[in-house]
């Protein structure tokens, strides 16, 4: 895949106590990806940035809040998210900033 392309595809981790516990009794991560992110993509883009092996990938994709402003009624973007099923042994630690 274009090398390019793949250091798009990840936006950030996502940071919640829901991905902290996936994190701890699935061994995934969760990640903000680009709308039009594909597993394939995920997978070989996690691979090459983090030197860790992927098992599997699972997208969903996050509707943005409805918020208001007095009277003004308006959405936030939505977003695409990313679990990451790593492979046993392996963790991705982003406090040291990478690979563990």
């Amino acid at each position: 895949m274009n090398q390019q392309r793949l250091m798009q595809v990840l936006l950030g981790p996502q940071v919640s106590e829901k991905a902290t516990y996936v994190a701890d009794k699935r061994n995934q991560v969760i990640f903000r990806v680009a709308p039009d992110a594909t597993k394939p993509e995920v997978k070989a883009a996690v691979e090459s940035l983090f030197k860790v092996a992927v098992e599997s990938v699972q997208m969903a994709n996050v509707k943005g809040k409805q918020k208001r402003v007095g009277r003004r009624v308006g959405n936030r973007k939505g977003w695409k998210k990313a679990f990451v099923c790593l492979k046993p042994g392996q963790e991705i630690n982003f406090v040291d900033g990478g690979a563990a």
